[in-house]
C-alpha cells in the first residue's frame, strides 16, 4: 500500500506539472489530490494494491522494451491512480470519468485493466511477466464465440458472392429464434423433417463452407 501511494503521488505531481505548463489545469489542484487520496483508500481497503503494482510493472517494462502500449480503455480509464502511475494516459478528471465504474466497495468485483500491446511485440511483455512472476502463476485467456446456422449461411454467402436471394432461400429453411439456433447445417443437409423447401445441387459449396468442423 505504501509503495503504491508513494509512486502515485510522485506520478501525479509530474502529471500536474506538465498539465500546468500547458495551462490545461488551474493552479489549484486540490481536487486532484483529494481524488487520489480517495482512490488509494478504496484500493487499499479492497486489497488490490498489489494488482495495481503488477500492472504498473509490466506496462513500465513494455515501454523499456520498446513495445507500444495503448492509452487505456474501459472502466480502468476512470482511475486517477492508474493515470498517475502511467498505467493509463487519460486524465479522468478532465473527461469526467468515474472511478466507481472500475472499483466500487459496494460491488465486490475484481478490477480488470484493458491493456493493448502492439501485436508484433507483445510476446516480449508476456515473456517478461512469465520470467518475473513465474510461468506457473501466469495464464492467458482466450474468448470463443459462435454463430447459429442461419447467420453462418448468410455470412458465408456474402463472402462467396452468392446472390442474397439464394442465401435467404436456404436460411429460411431454418426456423427463427431458439429453435433455429438448435438446428445444425448437417441436420439440414440430412433432410431435416420440418424444413420447408429443398436444397439445390448448386448449394453444395455454400453449405460445405458454412459448416463448423465439429458438425
Amino acid at each position: 500500500d505504501q509503495y503504491l501511494e508513494q509512486i502515485a503521488y510522485a506520478g501525479l505531481e509530474q502529471r500536474l506539472a506538465r498539465l500546468k505548463a500547458r495551462k490545461e489545469v488551474a493552479a489549484d489542484d486540490a481536487h486532484y489530490k483529494a481524488r487520489l487520496a480517495f482512490e488509494l483508500g478504496v484500493i487499499s481497503k479492497m486489497g488490490f494494491s498489489d494488482y495495481f503494482l503488477i500492472v504498473w510493472d509490466f506496462i513500465r517494462q513494455a515501454g523499456q522494451l520498446g513495445v507500444p502500449v495503448g492509452p487505456g480503455r474501459g472502466s480502468g480509464a476512470g482511475s486517477l491512480v492508474a493515470y498517475s502511475v502511467g498505467i493509463t494516459q487519460l486524465d479522468p478528471l478532465r473527461f469526467g470519468l468515474l472511478f466507481e465504474r472500475f472499483l466500487n466497495p459496494e460491488r465486490i468485483d475484481m478490477p480488470d485493466f484493458d491493456v493493448d500491446f502492439c501485436q508484433r511485440k507483445r510476446d516480449k511483455v508476456i515473456e517478461y511477466v512469465n520470467t518475473r512472476y513465474g510461468r506457473e502463476r501466469v495464464g492467458q485467456i482466450i474468448t470463443y464465440s459462435s454463430i447459429n446456422s442461419k447467420t453462418a449461411i448468410r455470412d458465408v454467402g456474402r463472402v462467396l458472392g452468392v446472390p442474397f436471394s439464394e442465401t435467404d432461400r436456404i436460411s429460411k429453411m431454418l426456423p427463427d429464434g431458439a429453435a433455429g439456433a438448435e438446428i445444425t447445417i448437417k441436420q439440414l443437409l440430412n433432410g431435416w423433417t420440418d424444413s420447408e423447401g429443398e436444397l439445390h445441387p448448386a448449394d453444395e459449396k455454400l453449405i460445405a463452407v458454412s459448416q463448423s468442423d465439429d458438425e
